[in-house]
């Protein structure tokens, strides 16, 4: 069903019910009309967090998702209570759990949403929702499958119903847009709103986007670029933080300064400086490729300033050596970011040993031909494959996360006071 004015709704999944206040009031102002209590801010706070957002923003629509599977009548009442106009549940809950939410709801007033997270048949479950009596729907993709590239919006396409749906799980101002033209009536917005590092504006844009329904304008990228342009839009640090401190390569660190680099790993394994398999991978790499080198020794360089020139000429990206590389002062004017253990002045002899493209350790990380290597000055990480788009979008999401405390901080907190260390430390 299409509604002639689709509604913003913030959800505030934080862990602290006065950040969770000042975000909404800045969302607010940028012309949000529905604030939810995210299921992580309930949580943590429990029916405490909805009954202040009540008492703050009592001109307002607040709603409670408490992705109720069992128990459905007392988690209503609670929210209810509480100050909430609209309690979310799960859409896998059981017939008679949600009949006695709608029961509940139906006293107190409230409205009640199915969130269809984690349905097996989706489409089908929401019309047994809509007869059942459900007030909306929401088509919710989770965190954890927005990383892999999943989207609500092809769903969206596919479902026909009377009562409004809404929309949720990493809508920007674009798929916002793109959601009201297939018939979303709500746009629930989490991160790209309350990790805004101006949360007021972010919000004005995407109800701008929201008054102006448009089929998606971005061009679709080929996934390795798409990868490669996230891992360069974040830093080492980020991708470290997203992989739980997994893959990071130890001892290796910047030969050139400022020179930032990502791509996938040619790697060489190769003995005490026989630069003969290095140079060769030169010829074996396409461009925007990294050249990832074990050379087996710290005192023997495999790589140096005519070798360098050679990967320039081919669009190499970089490259990673687990040992030495010399001639760095002539290699430091030159483009290409190279990473080492450290430097020397000599060289070793093009013996021929090693080989090139297949499993090699570098830095203490395993990495396999095709890996993705993201460098920068704070060092080099390694992330599989199979798991690089994943990955990517996890960092940019710590990068986000980042954004919103740097503003926070800016305004005069500490950093421990922005993530309330001291409530959250383990008790003894």
């Amino acid at each position: 069903m299409r509604s002639n004015r689709p509604i913003l709704q913030v959800a505030l999944d934080l862990l602290e019910t006065d950040r969770a206040i000042e975000i909404a009031r800045e969302a607010i102002e940028g012309g949000a009309e529905w604030i939810e209590a995210g299921t992580p801010l309930i949580k943590s706070e429990g029916m405490d967090a909805v009954r202040r957002l009540r008492e703050t923003f009592r001109e307002k629509t607040i709603v409670a998702d408490m992705k109720t599977q069992d128990t459905g009548a007392i988690e209503v009442e609670m929210a209810s209570k509480s100050g909430a106009d609209i309690v979310i549940l799960l859409g896998t809950a059981d017939d008679a759990t949600v009949k006695d939410a709608i029961r509940a709801a139906r006293k107190y007033g409230t409205r009640l949403m199915a969130d269809l997270i984690g349905t097996k048949n989706p489409i089908e479950r929401a019309k047994e929702l809509e007869e059942l009596g459900i007030d909306y729907i929401n088509l919710h993709t989770g965190i954890d499958q927005q990383m892999t590239g999943e989207t609500p919006l092809e769903l969206l396409k596919k479902i026909d119903l009377s009562i409004p749906i809404a929309i949720a799980g990493g809508i920007d101002k674009e798929t916002a847009a793109e959601a009201v033209t297939h018939g979303a009536s709500i746009i629930i917005v989490g991160g790209n709103i309350t990790r805004s590092k101006n949360v007021t504006e972010s919000t004005r844009e995407i109800i701008q986007a929201m008054k102006r329904p448009r089929p998606p304008t971005r061009p679709k990228k080929d996934l390795h670029e798409e990868i490669i342009h996230l891992l360069k839009s974040t830093s080492t640090p980020h991708i470290s933080d997203a992989m739980h401190r997994k893959g990071v390569m130890q001892k290796i660190k910047p030969m050139t300064q400022k020179r930032k680099m990502a791509g996938r790993a040619v790697t060489v394994q190769t003995f005490e400086g026989d630069w003969a398999k290095p140079v060769e991978a030169i010829e074996r790499a396409n461009p925007g490729d990294i050249i990832v080198i074990y050379n087996g020794s710290e005192e023997i360089a495999p790589w140096g300033e005519l070798a360098t020139m050679s990967a320039l000429n081919r669009g190499i990206a970089g490259v990673v050596i687990d040992g030495a590389v010399r001639d760095i002062d002539d290699i430091q004017e030159l483009e290409l970011p190279v990473f080492a253990v450290n430097t020397v002045p000599n060289a070793g002899e093009p013996k021929g040993m090693g080989e090139i493209n297949v499993e090699i350790r570098c830095g203490g990380e395993r990495v396999q031909p095709g890996d993705y290597i993201v460098g920068d000055e704070n060092g080099v990480v390694v992330i599989p494959q199979k798991r690089a788009y994943e990955i990517a979008r996890r960092a940019m999401e710590v990068l986000k996360t980042e954004k919103r405390i740097k503003e926070e901080i800016k305004r005069g907190k500490t950093l421990s006071q922005v993530l309330k260390l001291e409530q959250w430390e383990k008790k003894q």
